[in-house]
């Protein structure tokens, strides 16, 4: 069963119309009929406010749907490496991309691999190049014979692996529909993105995001200090709702709000906490919502 079958299941089995979901959620019925014909899929605001309302798991609500392909599952696939022998800092621009993966794994290789289910020229369209100086590691993916940042955003995946016992500091630029970052502890990472949709899996230290657009960014969990800095956006924030942490909105027209299962809730930070959470901007708005652990998001 897909996830729009498996929602409509759902929603007819509990008697709602699809005008109750989308007024419930605070979306038009149009969303909730596209989500349903399996022409698009909900936000990961969204997701967790449809668990939540029919108080089901995550798991529940996806089923097998919820994992993603690895680079392994695509058609076509080109791979740079490059061996790593002491800690580096790295410098990342990676353009655009639908997917972005970026992980730390025991080994001595860095390895930038490109896939594709719709590209065969994969190799020769987009030149991954990898530059040793010094301390840093400059890692720039550049496209040629006339592909378009659009046609990368629409086809092309990029994972990344990074030897964890070699990561310094990183600063990584990139245009993504989703970035994961995954099992990294270093001295700190910066994200120059664009992006609506950001997961943070095993990640501890300093993590600063730099993005202008409306963004999802989930934290599993929170182990250190984010920074999130925009200009007129506003995000949301989302944490086990276990987490100790502090919270602080800086710059001009900034706020946070707080919200538990999808509603407004009262500030569940705690002073003193290690973790800390940081708006920094201009008429930006952050909302920290609070989940589960056990719905598995």
């Amino acid at each position: 069963m897909t996830f729009a079958e498996r929602l409509k299941t759902i929603r007819r089995q509990t008697g709602m119309s699809q005008e109750k979901l989308a007024e419930k959620l605070g979306v038009s019925r149009q969303a909730v009929t596209k989500w349903e014909t399996d022409a698009g899929i909900p936000d990961i605001g969204n997701i967790m406010a449809i668990a939540a309302l029919f108080d089901i798991s995550l798991d529940a609500l996806f089923g097998k749907e919820k994992s993603q392909k690895t680079s392994s599952d695509y058609l076509f696939e080109s791979v740079t490496e490059l061996d790593i022998a002491e800690p580096k800092r790295y410098d990342m621009k990676l353009g655009g991309a639908k997917r972005l993966v970026l992980s730390g794994y025991d080994g001595e290789k860095l390895r930038v691999r490109l896939a594709s289910d719709t590209i065969p020229t994969l190799q020769q369209d987009f030149k991954v190049r990898i530059d040793d100086i010094k301390r840093r590691i400059d890692v720039d993916v550049t496209r040629r014979n006339g592909k378009t940042e659009a046609e990368a955003k629409e086809n092309v995946s990029i994972f990344v692996q990074i030897p964890s016992s070699y990561i310094g500091k990183l600063e990584l630029a990139a245009a993504a529909e989703t970035i994961t970052v995954s099992a990294l502890e270093c001295d700190g990472i910066e994200l120059d993105v664009k992006t609506s949709n950001i997961l943070l899996e095993d990640v501890a230290g300093v993590v600063e995001i730099n993005c202008n657009l409306d963004m999802d960014v989930v934290c599993r969990p929170l182990n250190g200090e984010i920074a999130i800095n925009q200009v007129s956006a506003c995000s949301k924030l989302h944490i086990p709702d276990t987490t100790c942490f502090t919270a602080a909105a800086r710059g001009v027209g900034t706020g946070i709000s707080y919200e538990r299962n999808g509603k407004k809730a009262e500030p569940f930070g705690v002073s003193g906490a290690d973790n800390r959470i940081e708006l920094n901007g201009v008429k930006s708005e952050l909302i920290i919502c609070g989940y589960n652990e056990k719905d598995g998001m």
